[in-house]
């Protein structure tokens, strides 16, 4: 079937061309979702008559989405999940779960547009392209760990985090907690001595 494209399609063509798909393609998506009609010649002229408002209607969307994906790109979520100690996920993350996070984030986005090849199955730092308009794609990442300390050791390391890494940067922590913390017992009762002796020698 023969469509005139309405919107930049990827893989498929710009505003204006004349192509064929498949008429399974044309009729479950472009067609419904108002990105292109049948190639005919009546549709042609009117297309031509609203060339220009097509053209100043994905010119606004496109800025709309520039100054939308100037924010967003370069975002991290976190996906909290099971896994096992090889880092294998026991479920998965898919487009609708980074769409729900982005947008608990801030930014209203819907699960079509999460551009995820296949599910996440696997712990780490998982690059996923956001389009926001036909000609505006941003790249956020989805950070799925099993808990927040956990995505916070991996966030810090760049790439997914063993589990000896993870129970060793809690130790390091927790040590680290503790060192703080006597030292603020000896600093308090050194205060407290000083404080006896300055009493002791006023009252003699």
């Amino acid at each position: 079937m023969q469509v005139i494209l309405l919107e930049r399609i990827e893989k498929l063509g710009q505003m204006g061309d004349i192509v064929t798909v498949k008429p399974g393609f044309a009729r479950n998506f472009l067609l419904p979702q108002r990105k292109a009609r049948r190639a005919t010649k009546d549709n042609l002229a009117i297309f031509e008559q609203q060339r220009a408002q097509f053209e100043a209607d994905n010119l606004a969307g496109r800025s709309e989405a520039e100054i939308v994906g100037g924010k967003l790109d370069g975002l991290s979520v976190v996906l909290i999940r099971q896994a096992g100690e090889s880092g294998q996920l026991y479920g998965s993350a898919n487009a609708r779960d980074i769409a729900a996070e982005v947008s608990a984030a801030g930014f209203t986005v819907t699960r079509s547009q999460i551009k995820l090849a296949t599910v996440i199955k696997t712990l780490g730092l998982h690059p996923v392209q956001v389009r926001l308009h036909p000609e505006v794609t941003v790249t956020v990442t989805a950070n799925v760990a099993r808990s927040e300390a956990e995505a916070q050791a991996q966030a810090e390391a760049g790439r997914m985090v063993s589990p000896e890494e993870q129970r060793a940067a809690e130790e390091a922590a927790e040590a680290e907690a503790e060192a703080a913390l006597a030292k603020a017992e000896a600093e308090e009762a050194e205060a407290e001595v000083d404080e006896s002796d300055e009493e002791t020698q006023a009252s003699s």
